[in-house]
């Protein structure tokens, strides 16, 4: 997930339009066949691509952010992975039984490798998952294992619920109902680790050997805050074959250099275009251009540990705050409509979204009520100080920062501004560590297709990605009863009785949600997008 965007997986660019099913077609350059010299691919050829500095050492468990996933995704391989419409397939696995929502059965196909050459078995998931779920190892998504039998936030702990029945096979017994939990397993926490790990994972996470489509080209292939090269891993036998040579991901400083090299032909594909770019990005061009839905959400988090947003004056405040911005205006003049005002807590490219939620209106522009309520707090507790929303310079968001925090300043009569880190990494330290002193730029980028993806890391008690500290037990409660049910429309309305309780607590002031914007060079063939707003890189091939 995202690859909170911050998250695994930050923020790409929201939905232009509203769809009610995983259903992105893709945008393709020169049809989806197999790379073939004769039409001018390459399968040899190595595709250059804009990426960012991962916030930690690569290892599955411990990255949450799409920077660190993208690379992670390339290099290796789950039990499933996603197509491009979000529909799970096979990759390690063989067949995953559901007996039911508690208990799954795995069997792993034989004769996978890592790329140094050690079979993957299903002692590599299950100490990896064990790894991962430790609390003294503090991984980041460690919250993945929770509903894992013997899963512990208080002490380590062995994940009892994982037994092994022979090399390839393996059973999962869940603490409760988890009704998507096979959909999860694509996700980059459930990948398995080579034995090698265990021997030094500092050391790893620096060179990290995997068992996907793509490898380290050489030790120190990773350049920090310069770019990665990975080169094909012909030792990979799973469904995401790679049809060209390998992936140079340059970690570059700013979105507009990214599209300048576009424009020059240094770079092959793009996942974002400056705000500065979105205007002329297409005429730009032409076919070329991708601009599509995906599932990514904007927001920002204003944690309730500062002054003026706690208890009842804090809700008064967020909700005059979330009704002091323009929206349509910022969605229409900013992002020339690449991105579709936010009308709840996930994505109209999830089934089950709606756009019908009681308490939605709190998202809706309201100068007058926003004052009013913002009265309200003053009695309680009269204002002081300014606002501001931090964000890392490095990924183009100075723009809408800036146009969200005037429409505040302009409506509410208060003094709001923008405030920029110059890194991501350097954002989110300070986030993680709980010693931001402003509201800050957060969001999602889906690990996998499902509501609840959207809600339980960000807005359960603990979530994983809950950097505000939100907790709200009739919350909690209603996520965990539509996790546990079969039934997807019950979940869903579940799920939609959480977001209303949310409407009113805003742990997040919902902001947009955005399309994938990108683009691709001459020459580039087979650039397909998925669900998630990430090309398949591994289907990408160019004319050498």
């Amino acid at each position: 997930m995202s690859k909170n965007t911050w998250r695994k997986r930050a923020l790409a660019a929201g939905a232009g339009v509203a769809i009610t099913a995983i259903a992105l077609a893709g945008c393709s350059g020169g049809g989806s066949e197999s790379a073939d010299p004769s039409t001018g691919g390459s399968n040899s050829a190595i595709i250059t691509t804009n990426g960012s500095e991962p916030e930690n050492p690569l290892i599955p468990t411990a990255t949450n952010e799409v920077g660190g996933g993208k690379i992670l995704d390339a290099i290796f391989a789950g039990l499933v992975s996603y197509e491009a419409d979000g529909a799970t397939v096979n990759d390690m696995a063989e067949e995953i039984t559901v007996e039911d929502p508690q208990h799954l059965t795995v069997k792993l196909k034989e004769g996978q490798t890592f790329s140094d050459g050690e079979e993957v078995t299903s002692d590599n998931f299950i100490k990896a998952w064990n790894y991962g779920a430790q609390l003294s190892n503090e991984q980041l998504n460690s919250y993945f294992f929770e509903d894992i039998e013997g899963f512990s936030y208080d002490a380590d702990s062995e994940l009892t619920g994982l037994v092994e029945v022979d090399p390839y096979t393996f059973t999962i017994a869940l603490n409760k109902p988890a009704s998507d939990f096979q959909t999860r397993l694509g996700y980059s926490a459930f990948y398995p680790l080579p034995d090698a790990a265990f021997d030094d994972m500092e050391a790893f996470g620096e060179n990290p050997i995997g068992n996907g489509p793509y490898k380290l080209a050489s030790d120190g292939a990773w350049q920090h805050n310069v770019q990665i090269d990975l080169v094909k891993n012909d030792s990979y036998q799973g469904v995401r074959q790679a049809q060209n040579g390998g992936l140079t991901i340059t970690f570059y400083a700013t979105q507009d250099a990214a599209y300048a090299d576009l424009l020059d032909g240094a770079v092959d594909v793009i996942d974002a275009i400056p705000p500065s770019s979105m205007a002329s990005f297409e005429s730009d061009l032409g076919d070329r251009a991708v601009n599509q839905p995906a599932a990514v959400f904007q927001s920002f988090t204003i944690p309730e540990r500062l002054e003026h947003f706690s208890g009842e004056e804090g809700d008064l405040r967020r909700q005059a705050i979330s009704m002091a911005i323009n929206r349509e205006e910022i969605t229409t003049t900013v992002f020339q409509g690449s991105r579709t005002p936010a009308s709840d807590f996930t994505s109209p490219v999830i089934d089950g979204w709606s756009d019908s939620l009681e308490g939605a209106d709190v998202l809706a522009y309201n100068p007058d009520k926003a004052k009013e309520l913002w009265a309200e707090a003053d009695a309680i507790s009269p204002w002081s100080g300014t606002f501001q929303i931090a964000y890392n310079a490095d990924g183009g968001h100075d723009v809408w920062v800036d146009a969200v925090s005037n429409s505040i300043k302009n409506t509410l009569g208060i003094d709001a501004s923008g405030n920029a880190y110059p890194t991501f990494a350097e954002a989110r330290e300070l986030i993680n560590g709980r010693t931001i002193t402003t509201a800050y730029r957060t969001g999602w980028q889906a690990d996998y297709p499902g509501l609840y993806n959207f809600l339980a890391p960000l807005y359960a008690t603990g979530g994983s990605a809950n950097t505000g500290d939100y907790s709200n037990p009739e919350v909690d409660a209603l996520l965990q009863e539509g996790i546990a049910t079969t039934d997807t429309a019950e979940a869903n309305e579940l799920y939609g009785q959480a977001q209303t309780i949310l409407f009113t607590d805003l742990p997040a002031i919902p902001l947009w949600y955005s399309n994938v914007t990108g683009g691709y060079a001459e020459g580039v063939q087979n650039v397909e997008f998925g669900w998630n707003s990430v090309p398949l890189y591994h289907e990408i091939t160019k004319a050498e």
